[in-house]
């Protein structure tokens, strides 16, 4: 299996990683950074001793890490540890290199140090190697490496802590996920911690809700497509067995086949068009325009006026009022709903345009207020137990050209207010 295939494998070489290519930068970087500082300290500790040499070298000065050179005209005279300092044969071969108050010089690929101090005709100079240099940097990393090892140490293991907490946290989440369909599985998570997983855990779960809840939907609405689908079919079939048994007669028959037919062409049809709807919603390409909705609405109760006669129609637009979509659209819209208004109207129905809000309204019974909510969706039982799919076309309908229904019980009817929806 590959080590990366797990968060704990991933963070833990993510620390290694971090560990070494932190160390690696302190050795090349604190080095660097430490030279300049040491160098300055070097420069005093040989200035110190050159202001207590006089006109000799004196012996007591003289020690292991410093050699000093006293010049004065053409004599040169030095300490007996020079050699022990620098590698020479001849002292002149390094005289030439004492052209500044102090300073540095490289001879035979090493680094050396110098300060001199002048005093009348006589140059006073004390010599050193790198070995100073390279014990200051030594001791300074010797003193903050164990320290900042500790501290990374308590630092990885933290990270190790943390990282094992939110993978465990991971794996919960991975399970819940897994099992987002076993209604037998423990779904209670409980992170104390309110922070992003906490806040994921809490969207999985309504997502579960939202599945389950739309898993019993359809199932509810299978079997409501079944029901409505089934009856005109069991009405079609009885009659036929009523016309071989010579109970019913054939034009009968006929006339019933048909009507039922019509019903199941009807409610096919309906299925059609708001799987269409969903198709719809996702293209981009239909353009709306400015519609004339008052003379759809005059179509369409030239039409429901045969339906039921007793039926009286009101409307009343403001002409200044405008609606944008489609013909289709709202002719698709209305025809929907006046539909729906002749099976529950009593003797009227008032249809009222003002301020780009469209009311259509009927005097029928008022809907059970535990209806309301889901009376848009498809196949939910609404009023008297009948399904059906016309609002649920109306609503999509209308969100295509970016409207929306609402639906209020007034004292004496029902009133479907069409307005424009906020973005």
């Amino acid at each position: 299996m590959n080590i990366f295939n797990k968060l704990s494998h991933q963070l833990l070489i993510l620390i290694i990683i971090i560990f070494l290519a932190f160390f690696l930068t302190l050795g090349l970087i604190l080095p660097q950074v430490i030279v300049p500082s040491a160098e300055r300290n070097i420069y005093s500790y040989l200035r110190e001793p050159l202001e207590f040499v006089q006109s000799d070298i004196n012996q007591d000065l003289v020690t292991t890490e410093i050699a000093y050179i006293y010049k004065f005209g053409d004599t040169v005279a030095y300490s007996e540890n020079i050699h022990d300092i620098i590698n020479i044969n001849n002292i002149n071969d390094i005289l030439d290199n004492f052209t500044n108050d102090y300073g540095k010089f490289i001879y035979k690929n090493k680094i050396y140090y110098y300060y001199t101090l002048h005093n009348d005709d006589v140059t006073k100079i004390a010599l050193t190697n790198d070995t100073y240099i390279e014990k200051t940097k030594q001791d300074i990393l010797n003193a903050i490496l164990p320290v900042v090892f500790l501290a990374f140490l308590i630092i990885a293991l933290i990270l190790i802590l943390w990282g094992s907490f939110i993978v465990r946290k991971i794996e919960k989440l991975k399970n819940k996920i897994d099992n987002i369909d076993n209604n037998d599985y423990d779904h209670s998570l409980t992170f104390q911690i309110d922070d992003e997983m906490r806040s994921l855990e809490v969207a999985i779960e309504d997502m579960r809700i939202s599945l389950k809840d739309q898993e019993e939907y359809r199932n509810q609405m299978y079997q409501n497509i079944s029901h409505d689908f089934k009856t005109p079919l069991a009405v079609i079939k009885s009659y036929i067995e009523a016309y071989n048994d010579k109970i019913e007669d054939a034009n009968t028959v006929i006339d019933v086949i048909s009507e039922q037919t019509d019903k199941l062409e009807m409610k096919v049809h309906s299925l059609l068009y708001l799987n269409k709807l969903d198709y719809l919603k996702e293209s981009k390409n239909v353009k709306y325009e400015l519609v004339d909705v008052e003379k759809i609405i005059d179509t369409a109760i030239k039409e429901f006026k045969f339906r039921r006669k007793d039926v009286k129609f009101i409307v009343n637009f403001d002409k200044s009022s405008k609606f944008y979509g489609t013909y289709d659209y709202f002719e698709t819209v209305i025809d929907n709903l006046l539909a729906n208004f002749m099976r529950y109207t009593e003797s009227t129905i008032k249809i009222t345009a003002k301020n780009n809000r469209l009311t259509l309204y009927n005097d029928g019974p008022n809907i059970d207020p535990d209806l309301l909510e889901g009376i848009f969706t498809p196949f939910r039982k609404g009023i008297k137990g009948e399904f059906g799919l016309g609002l649920s076309i109306v609503k999509k309908t209308l969100l295509l050209m970016n409207y929306d229904i609402k639906v209020k019980n007034e004292k004496k009817g029902v009133s479907f207010i069409i307005t424009k929806a906020s973005k």
